[in-house]
């Protein structure tokens, strides 16, 4: 096959889609839309017995005071990450009704102060665009940048000096990379280098929930970030995690330094996030915390054997992750195809994936090596839709 020139890919089928959520709001009119990470499975035994409970929620929410509600969420969702160090400053703790809405506050505060930014590569587009939005300049911080504990700080060293805050995603999306492999020492390296050079640090735990659907135990993290004095804007999310109908709470906890600028700018978004919301999602960390996260893990471990299984010796090569999220990342062995334009031919066989492009937001033409696909799909339907993906890999090879 001739190889292709990007910049045509990119303008002739993609010229109508200029990010992933556009992308995927396309996706949500086929049956076979493994595009977005959104929680599309059928509910558990025990998820069916919190819908049945649903009157029962909505009357609670009316007697129960919204402070209530709000507390409630925070003790359940913190103590089951392990993070509980973080309850210490529950009163500084923000409740928003998307990870977006919180990045979108603190791309506002760094806006406010024309804060440059490192930003971690590749990672989900819309924390780039937020940013790109608001005009703050960023810079790229590869994934390679923390892989090495011993050079963690040399590598900030050179790639992190001039700007004014770093932004990491753990675990990453779309590639399950996290600075806590096994150790919090890279971690450590990461905040030594902000205190001392006096760096905001910004973390999206969007992902989190998937280190213990992987079977591990989160860092308490909190504890690290409180005791090195590090200025820093912590978010955590339930939108990937739980199949709610989208129906999710999200989290900003800002260092003590930053919460006179930070809460300003929280009121001035939003009151509160719904308090039957709040109550629903709180059941649903209940019955996580019950049955060992299994509703979750399961699931995702099935449909990802399955897709490894199924694409094996195909064009497609599986990518195995530090951490087992919800999402599947594959490499494109052909290097004379283009993910924009496997993406295309896809479509036509009615599956809809997601181009590594828009991942890569400083070097898109390193994205289009990748693809990425979404796991949390009820698993006839997820097999379904890789059958039409092989079949469509079978036919594009000819």
């Amino acid at each position: 096959m001739e190889t292709l020139d990007h910049s045509s890919v990119e303008k002739t089928n993609n010229i109508d889609k200029v990010d992933i959520t556009q992308h995927e709001i396309e996706a949500l009119k086929i049956r076979f839309n493994l595009a977005d990470a959104h929680t599309h499975q059928s509910q558990s035994k025990k998820q069916q017995e919190i819908v049945s409970s649903l009157p029962e929620l909505w009357y609670l929410s009316e007697e129960k005071t919204q402070y209530q509600c709000e507390q409630d969420f925070i003790d359940v969702f913190y103590r089951f990450h392990g993070q509980n160090t973080a309850l210490a400053r529950r009163e500084d703790i923000y409740l928003v009704y998307a990870a977006s809405i919180g990045m979108h506050i603190t791309a506002t505060y760094l806006k406010k102060y024309n804060l440059s930014v490192g930003l971690i590569e590749p990672c989900f587009d819309n924390l780039h665009d937020l940013m790109k939005h608001m005009k703050i300049p960023m810079s790229p911080l590869k994934e390679s940048l923390f892989s090495d504990i011993n050079k963690v700080y040399q590598n900030l060293m050179q790639h992190a000096i001039t700007v004014d805050a770093i932004v990491l995603v753990d675990p990453n999306n779309p590639t399950g990379f996290s600075i806590f492999n096994g150790s919090d020492e890279a971690f450590l390296e990461v905040v030594r280098f902000c205190v001392y050079f006096n760096k905001t640090l910004i973390l999206d735990f969007s992902f989190s929930a998937f280190i213990k659907a992987s079977g591990g135990e989160r860092y308490d993290i909190y504890a690290i970030l409180e005791n090195s004095g590090v200025s820093y804007i912590a978010m955590e999310d339930t939108g990937k995690t739980w199949p709610l109908q989208d129906a999710k709470v999200s989290t900003i906890l800002p260092s003590k330094d930053l919460v006179p600028e930070i809460y300003p700018i929280v009121t001035s978004v939003l009151l509160n996030v719904s308090p039957f919301v709040l109550n629903l999602v709180t059941e649903y960390v209940k019955a996580s915390e019950e049955d060992n996260f299994q509703s979750v893990s399961s699931l995702l471990n099935r449909n990802r054997d399955i897709v490894k299984q199924m694409l094996a010796g195909t064009l497609l090569k599986y990518i195995e992750p530090q951490t087992k999220t919800s999402v599947a990342w594959f490499e494109i062995t052909d290097p004379t195809i283009h993910a924009d334009e496997l993406h295309e031919h896809l479509r036509q066989y009615g599956v809809y994936v997601l181009s590594g492009r828009y991942f890569y937001w400083h070097n898109p033409r390193q994205g289009q090596r990748y693809i990425r696909l979404a796991l949390a799909r009820d698993t006839d339907v997820f097999t379904e839709s890789v059958k039409a993906i092989k079949e469509g890999l079978s036919h594009y090879e000819k």
